[in-house]
């Protein structure tokens, strides 16, 4: 009895972990004027330093650190989102945090180090 509730918990475990993967998608960098077109807003996740250094044409920036700390003011739950960092690391924490407050969003698997395209 003991091993078959011991082997409940850990199936249990396994899962609730499995449960728990990205329920967001990630794109490329090069997609990124594609789903522009498709109506999505593009939300860079840097620090407003970063951001003002240069940025894809008509970003909006909201900083992951903002994010953290429940700060989504001038974010539109009827919007879609392309979410984009400076290398892909900030992107991915900001899209969980994005999604588990129930925005639509895309993530861009690389960042602005990779982007090509023209900045303002």
């Amino acid at each position: 009895m003991k091993k078959l509730v011991v082997l409940i918990a850990i199936v249990t475990l396994f899962l609730t972990a499995c449960g728990s993967e990205n329920s967001y998608e990630t794109i490329e960098i090069d997609t990124i004027p594609q789903k522009i077109e498709e109506g999505y807003q593009v939300l860079d996740v840097r620090e407003p330093s970063e951001y003002d250094m240069g940025h894809i044409v008509g970003a909006e920036n909201k900083p992951l650190s903002e994010l953290k700390a429940g700060n989504f003011e001038g974010l539109d739950s009827s919007e879609k989102y392309v979410v984009i960092c400076q290398s892909g690391n900030r992107s991915k924490e900001a899209s969980e945090i994005l999604t588990g407050e129930e925005y639509s969003i895309l993530n861009v698997s690389t960042g602005m180090s990779s982007w090509t395209g023209e900045i303002e």
